[in-house]
């Protein structure tokens, strides 16, 4: 009986339709792929970072004060509104979905840019802020081309990145 159910669980875990709806949706897709070919930021990162900010839900708040679906900071969307020069920006307009993952997905393309393309830089910048990222990589002689995600000093931003990155292989495989 016990080989039984750990088979049908494995079969249903492994399941790609199982694992589209309920491990790595990909709602909001319409938007994100928007965005996403705007600001030329590959579709799946975009995905795999709002899963791992929110799990999808835009009325998601941190108890840092982060928001909506990206979890970005109203100063940080402040700011970001300022570069694209949105005059209709409010704070509470970070709970809608389309502004929340424009903002999102463009700041993520300013710290690509900003990082040479470098992913892990990029989403250690995204979680821990670029200050940190620079601090960081002065301090333990990181260059452009780190890429060892392990050696990241902040635990939650390790993770994080790990985190990111295992997302987005699952989304490349399930969202071809």
């Amino acid at each position: 009986m016990i080989l039984v159910l750990a088979s049908l669980s494995y079969f249903v875990w492994q399941n790609e339709d199982f694992q589209r709806k309920y491990l790595y949706p990909y709602d909001y897709q319409d938007t994100i792929n928007f965005y996403a070919d705007r600001y030329e930021v590959d579709r799946n990162l975009v995905a795999s970072v709002i899963l791992a900010e929110s799990k999808f839900r835009q009325d998601a708040t941190s108890v840092h004060g982060a928001r909506g679906l990206m979890q970005i900071m109203p100063e940080t969307a402040s700011w970001i509104a300022t570069q694209i020069e949105d005059d209709s920006f409010s704070v509470d307009k970070l709970y809608n979905v389309n502004m929340n993952i424009k903002y999102g997905t463009w700041y993520l393309s300013e710290l690509q840019t900003e990082f040479e393309g470098n992913e892990v830089l990029a989403l250690a910048a995204y979680n821990a802020g670029r200050g940190n990222v620079y601090e960081w990589m002065e301090k333990y002689h990181w260059d452009i081309n780190f890429k060892d995600y392990t050696k990241i000093p902040f635990p939650e931003t390790r993770e994080y990145v790990k985190r990111v990155l295992e997302n987005k292989k699952h989304y490349n495989k399930l969202y071809k």
